[in-house]
């Protein structure tokens, strides 16, 4: 494990985070316990939703959604190439075919005006990602999913907190997921969250969740359904409610970063920094530039030069259909999906975290100032 001088991300963990957890492991309840159902009670709130269910991961959440909605083997569903893995293995879980359609150029997530014409009889859903915090065109995609009476799931992994035409992420599709990896907007360690209005969605995603029990009334050694150890443990809770009270701060903690790296990009040859849009609210993800010309060309050694410096920065994705499985089983090949490949190969993820410091921040946009410059000098 290197111990970097400015890592790509960091979880921001403060005293009153550790104490809420240390009170659980004072209590009776690690499990199926108190601070789970005020976790998901607080989260819905939040979203702008009826029910949440908190689980394992948001993979794990996003596969119970595809199981709730009655998905099985053979059926077609319409998603991005340019994700995390995640979106696509959760249709596979379940035998599901995943559909890639193209993606948006300046916005990374699925472009809709390319989707009706990859939707054929076997078609029964989109799955659309806001694609580092960004949100996807739901005002699109829901017209979309209408008219060709298609579920539709978003995974809002990436984007707790973010807004679209005044409407939180992960309250637009037929059910949604968040995430809590370290590396997220808010973490609980690890864990998802399920989110929707559809109170059948809920309880089977509750059920399944806890090992196919009934969601009231069973017995704990009786199992209705297939299901699965997916819960969310009640330390893990406490985490997400403690962190999740300071979303509003970290938002904009965050989105000053974002300005700040703005400002200090402004005039590198060949660097482009992501934008604000109207009419959106982003909670940012990472932070992801664009490079160009031989800058794009030499993204690896930007990579390795940085990290020399003690810098940590990586690529921001890796088109799923070029992943080596997704080739294998699925015969992809490059230039099936142009515009994400594109993405995948001149996208930079730089250090970005909540108490990023402003000196840490010139360090970084030095170092790759000086970089890019002996690239293309």
């Amino acid at each position: 494990m290197i111990n970097w001088k400015i890592p790509l991300s960091k979880p921001d963990i403060t005293k009153e985070d550790r104490e809420a957890v240390n009170k659980v492991l004072k209590t009776n309840f690690l499990s199926l316990g108190p601070k789970s159902e005020e976790f998901e009670s607080k989260i819905a709130k939040f979203a702008g939703v009826k029910y949440a269910i908190a689980v394992s991961s948001g993979t794990s959440g996003l596969q119970l959604i595809v199981r709730a909605l009655g998905l099985k083997e053979g059926d077609e569903v319409i998603t991005t190439p340019f994700s995390f893995i995640s979106s696509a293995n959760c249709l596979l879980y379940e035998r599901v075919i995943p559909i890639f359609v193209d993606i948006d150029e300046s916005t990374f997530n699925i472009d809709p005006s390319k989707i009706e014409e990859k939707i054929t009889a076997k078609t029964k859903a989109i799955l659309a990602v806001d694609v580092f915090g960004r949100p996807a065109d739901w005002a699109r995609l829901t017209e979309i999913a209408k008219k060709h009476n298609l579920f539709l799931i978003e995974d809002s992994a990436e984007a707790i907190g973010s807004e679209c035409c005044g409407q939180k992420c992960g309250s637009f599709g037929n059910a949604a997921i968040f995430s809590f990896y370290p590396n997220k907007q808010i973490t609980a360690g690890e864990g998802g969250i399920i989110l929707t209005n559809d109170k059948n969605i809920a309880d089977l995603c509750r059920s399944m969740a806890n090992q196919g029990r009934k969601t009231e009334g069973g017995k704990w050694l009786e199992h209705i359904r297939l299901g699965y150890n997916y819960r969310l443990d009640e330390m893990s809770c406490a985490l997400g409610i403690s962190q999740l009270s300071r979303i509003k701060e970290i938002i904009k903690k965050r989105e000053k970063i974002v300005k700040l790296y703005g400002q200090k990009l402004k005039g590198i040859n060949f660097v482009v920094a992501p934008d604000f849009e109207e009419g959106k609210k982003i909670s940012w993800f990472v932070y992801v530039v664009k490079l160009f010309g031989k800058a794009a060309q030499e993204r690896n050694t930007i990579i390795s030069e940085m990290a020399k410096a003690g810098i940590q920065c990586s690529n921001y994705f890796y088109p799923i259909h070029l992943q080596p499985f997704y080739k294998e089983e699925f015969h992809y090949g490059d230039g099936s999906f142009p515009i994400a490949e594109s993405a995948g190969g001149r996208t930079l993820a730089l250090p970005f975290y909540n108490n990023i410091k402003e000196s840490e921040i010139d360090t970084v946009v030095a170092n790759l100032k000086r970089i890019v410059k002996e690239i293309n000098a």
